[in-house]
């Protein structure tokens, strides 16, 4: 009876530890919250010290919840796209069919490098439906990017609506497993992928990255998530926000990276 009782304490003495050392990774950053506040917007910001393996969020239950990925789903669908040779490189053409798009900049012919870029979503769709659910699904178990509901019926949109699901945490480990070439897919493709997520660089840093926005009941939600690497240390970054009644909508889209840079400025 004694030596049960005394299992019992080390099993939830080691679970008490590790739960402990878990919350020491966890660092909650007031500033972060101040950037969130003075933007009009509700949400969470979530960065990653890859060299002191520590997050830093203004709030970790809205990081850890799981939403839509929305076109962050196009990191992950570019790499299956590629690695099926459903398109060559990133210099793959999409002919426009003439057909009237959502925005003015996906009504013309795109190579995958600027699909990317502009995010549309018509080549994405094309992409998707080209990959199929069998190759789709198999990938995606590969990559295990997040918990994606993938069917013959939502191939196209499971990404913008349905069931689908990420969250912040998700999206900086698959992040993080790209970079350190750990998702088991091609140097070619990893390289292609870099490239296509390359947003800009100067004397300090490269930053790379995906936003992403869902439309439900005509509520939005805003993604940006990516990675900022220099010669001394790598950050990434999950950003999740959404509008409220103090938000300007037509600036909305903007906010995503200008909340995500202010925060990076913190990383010192």
């Amino acid at each position: 009876m004694k030596i049960k009782i005394l299992n019992i304490i080390l099993i939830v003495s080691i679970l008490v530890s590790c739960n402990e050392k878990a919350k020491t990774k966890e660092i909650l950053k007031p500033e972060f919250q101040s950037i969130i506040d003075s933007s009009n917007v509700d949400g969470s910001i979530l960065i990653y010290n890859l060299h002191k393996d520590l997050f830093y969020s203004n709030n970790f239950d809205w990081a850890k919840t799981g939403r839509l990925p929305a076109s962050t789903f196009k990191i992950p669908n570019s790499i299956i796209a590629l690695e099926t040779k459903v398109v060559e490189n990133d210099s793959t053409l999409f002919k426009w069919n003439g057909e009237k798009r959502a925005y003015k900049i996906w009504e013309q012919d795109l190579i995958l490098r600027n699909a990317f870029q502009y995010s549309c979503v018509p080549c994405y769709q094309e992409i998707a439906n080209k990959i199929g659910e069998k190759r789709m699904n198999k990938y995606l178990k590969k990559l295990q990017f997040g918990d994606m509901n993938v069917t013959s019926k939502n191939l196209d949109i499971f990404w913008l609506e349905g069931k689908s699901r990420i969250n912040q945490f998700q999206q900086i480990d698959f992040l993080k497993r790209f970079v350190n070439s750990e998702l088991k897919i091609s140097k070619r493709t990893e390289e292609i992928l870099k490239r296509i997520s390359f947003i800009e660089e100067n004397e300090r840093y490269k930053l790379y990255g995906k936003t992403g926005l869902s439309v439900r009941n005509g509520n939005h939600n805003g993604w940006f998530v990516g990675y900022r690497k220099s010669k001394n240390n790598t950050y990434f970054f999950a950003i999740n926000i959404e509008p409220n009644e103090n938000t300007n909508k037509e600036l909305f889209p903007k906010l995503r990276k200008e909340i995500t840079l202010k925060a990076l400025e913190f990383m010192k």
